[in-house]
């Protein structure tokens, strides 16, 4: 069997070396836009047991991924200046270019090779659109595929700084030029991701949309001042972006199939794009090796198998967007409601369960409302 995977992230690189694992002589190619050493966005975080599935299916890549790890027990909602730590919610991060290094065992992708149409791709029996939020696989047979994707309308932008964290932690701003979030979190010794949201209206208002790159970095250092504690922004590419909420009702297309974010976008705020761009490649590969050369079999079993897990967190995704693009508003609550209001966001954690993971935290929000 002939494959051809496009794309080289997490999704396409750990794919080819689970076929290239399970037969070596495998005719496996991943072909890949950017040159070897281009990664966009800083680092990648993971819920604290986000990992385990590898663990079980392959200790190998777990253990190699591991001494990489940056993990933390608590989060940190940081509003109208009071820091609410919420316990028992771990998280652990990973440079996004360590964990493209660690999963490229033995695969060399064809590295520099733009594809303008999926005919450019050669004879394959089954090509993989792992080529992310933008996928040309995608793209190309969007009705067959019956895509929907819809633009949210906050912008974020995506930073780095050398400044550590103690915690994967929020930051919400009101100032006279509207409303900021930031999402920071370390994800090495020396590096931590810096995410810069804003609502539409403050965009505009702050003049967002006639900055050049420079200029951006500039105002949002100067926006987040306090936070960063003198430590500059560190840049890659980092342009304002709307996120796109996708969806295809159909996962594959005769010969073509997608995971990833080529299949379905997460929200950034769930940390879950990674790990189910990953169990994604486990259980088409699984899906390939039950059923050896009959494609269309193994097409039909793999998202079988995996439609009614993705289902369920898409579905945690899109409330955590919906809370955000909200999140002007619901910064009239108190600190501590909040930081309530945000864990809730996804509409999966009940107070029930906070009150037994996160005993602390809600014993403040009971301490709060008591003050109230």
């Amino acid at each position: 069997m002939r494959i051809v995977i496009l794309g080289a992230g997490p999704a396409g690189l750990y794919l080819a070396y689970l076929i290239r694992r399970r037969n070596p002589r495998a005719d496996v190619r991943v072909i890949e836009q950017n040159p070897p050493d281009a990664t966009f966005g800083f680092g990648v975080v993971f819920s604290e047991r986000a990992l385990e599935f590898l663990d079980a299916d392959d200790p190998e890549t777990h253990a190699a991924i591991r001494p990489h790890l940056i993990g933390w027990r608590d989060i940190t909602i940081d509003h109208r200046g009071e820091k609410v730590r919420i316990d028992g919610v771990g998280f652990t991060a990973i440079g996004r270019l360590h964990l493209l290094q660690v999963l490229q065992v033995g695969i060399v992708p064809q590295y520099n090779q733009a594809v303008a149409s999926v005919d450019d791709l050669g004879a394959a029996d089954l090509v993989v659109g792992a080529d992310g939020v933008n996928s040309l696989v995608r793209r190309t047979f969007e009705g067959e595929f019956g895509t929907t994707t819809q633009t949210m309308s906050n912008r974020f932008v995506w930073y780095g700084t050398r400044k550590p964290f103690d915690t994967l932690t929020q930051t919400f701003l009101e100032t006279p030029e509207g409303h900021f979030n930031a999402h920071h979190y370390r994800y090495s010794g020396s590096m931590s991701t810096f995410i810069v949201e804003v609502d539409e209206e403050t965009f505009f208002r702050v003049g967002f949309d006639a900055m050049d790159e420079e200029r951006t970095r500039a105002k949002c250092e100067q926006v987040f001042a306090a936070t960063l504690g003198g430590y500059p922004l560190v840049t890659n590419r980092s342009l304002w972006r709307q996120f796109p909420r996708i969806w295809n009702e159909r996962w594959s297309h005769g010969r073509y199939v997608l995971v990833g974010d080529a299949l379905r976008t997460a929200h950034f705020s769930i940390g879950s794009g990674s790990r189910l761009a990953l169990e994604d490649v486990i259980a088409l590969d699984r899906a390939l090796e039950a059923n050896g050369e009959d494609v269309p079999a193994a097409l039909a079993a793999y998202e079988a198998a995996r439609r009614p897990i993705v289902e369920k967190l898409y579905a945690a995704a899109n409330a955590s967007i919906d809370w955000y693009e909200r999140f002007p508003e619901h910064m009239k609550l108190e600190p501590y409601e909040f930081a309530l209001s945000y864990m809730r966001r996804s509409e999966r954690v009940s107070l029930e369960e906070l009150r037994r993971n996160s005993p602390r935290f809600i014993a403040g929000v009971e301490a709060a409302r008591a003050k109230a």
